[in-house]
């Protein structure tokens, strides 16, 4: 359990008008990100043309590239990076798990598993249809993952619901890759989505999800000041006039909003809910207040850089987003687990 202390530590950016500062650098970073996101692929666009086609769209060959292939692309990947990365800070925050993400709690695969039902046994094929049994999947991973670690005198302690969380996520993805072994022909269109990419995506992608993230993120901003409370315990957070079961709740809804909506639209990205948060208390501390707006920043700098070096890793072909943040998550993971302390929550 956190202490008060922990709970007032500054992090390395102390006042709040530093935190602002460095708020608006990060959304500089992002807006220089996605200008390279744009840019960058198997021919690379100059950022001057960039800017031109994005104020100024002709018929041209570069500009057909932008609006049709790359911004569609990108924009997903603004939209998937932050609901990933605040997913994982509520996890976080709300099971005081430091090694807590969509992913390593099974929330992802859950969602991917019902999908794979959705269009293995009823022929779903459109975003619309499945996004639906991505939420399903999400919540109801999340409540069986909290229920088995719960179980015992001991409760739900973050280990054990990191090890329920992997097990579980384990078995679906088994059973999600076994499925699509027994009838591969139902899955040969969503070959693309069940690797956990960007590629191939539309912009009726992003329109189609779009309002669920929003809504996610409404939700985790307004739980962030009841989140800080209840990193103190739940005794002290009724003292402190936290209403737990309702943020609990509150949490939980955006928690299967976010990471269902990300899961629907590329598919399994792991470890983007990891990182990020863990790198933003490192400089802004604890407050949830701060680490919600900068996840929201600093996450689709990740996903986006991480899918621009899958594009130019080889030069004969693309790595999957998922892969990149998987190469690069797992030694993070490692590390977080190795540290005696990891950033307070």
């Amino acid at each position: 359990m956190s202490t008060a202390r922990e709970a007032a530590a500054p992090g390395l950016v102390g006042t709040n008008a530093r935190r602002s500062l460095w708020l608006l650098v990060c959304v500089g970073a992002l807006v220089l990100v996605l200008l390279l996101g744009i840019a960058v692929g198997s021919k690379n666009i100059p950022l001057r043309t960039v800017v031109e086609a994005l104020l100024h769209h002709d018929d041209s060959g570069d500009h057909i590239i932008v609006w049709q292939l790359r911004l569609p692309r990108t924009l997903l990947g603004l939209v998937t990076g932050a609901a990933l990365g605040v997913s994982g800070a509520l996890i976080q925050a709300l099971t005081r798990n430091p090694l807590a993400d969509p992913g390593i709690l099974g929330v992802n695969a859950g969602a991917g598993f019902a999908v794979t039902l959705g269009v293995g046994f009823l022929g779903l094929s459109d975003i619309t249809g499945y996004l639906w049994f991505s939420f399903a999947g999400a919540i109801a991973v999340t409540a069986l993952v909290y229920a088995l670690g719960s179980v015992g005198r001991a409760g739900a302690t973050p280990i054990r619901l990191t090890l329920v969380g992997v097990a579980v996520g384990a078995l679906l993805g088994g059973v999600s890759t076994g499925i699509t072994l027994l009838r591969p022909e139902v899955f040969d269109t969503m070959r693309s989505w069940g690797a956990g990419s960007l590629a191939g995506r539309d912009g009726r992608t992003v329109l189609v999800v779009l309002p669920f993230v929003l809504a996610g993120l409404a939700l985790a901003l307004v739980a962030a000041r009841p989140l800080n409370a209840i990193a103190l315990g739940d005794d002290l957070a009724r003292t402190l006039g936290a209403r737990i079961t309702r943020t609990r709740v509150a949490v939980i809804t955006a928690v299967t909003l976010l990471a269902g909506a990300a899961t629907a639209a590329a598919g399994p990205i792991g470890f983007v809910g990891l990182m990020v948060p863990h790198v933003v208390r490192w400089f802004v501390g604890p407050d949830q207040r701060w680490i919600i707006p900068y996840t929201i920043v600093c996450a689709p700098i990740l996903l986006t850089v991480a899918d621009v070096a899958g594009r130019v890793v080889l030069s004969s072909q693309e790595l999957r987003v998922s892969v990149v943040t998987a190469f690069v998550g797992a030694p993070v993971l490692i590390l977080l687990a190795r540290r005696a302390k990891v950033s307070a929550l």
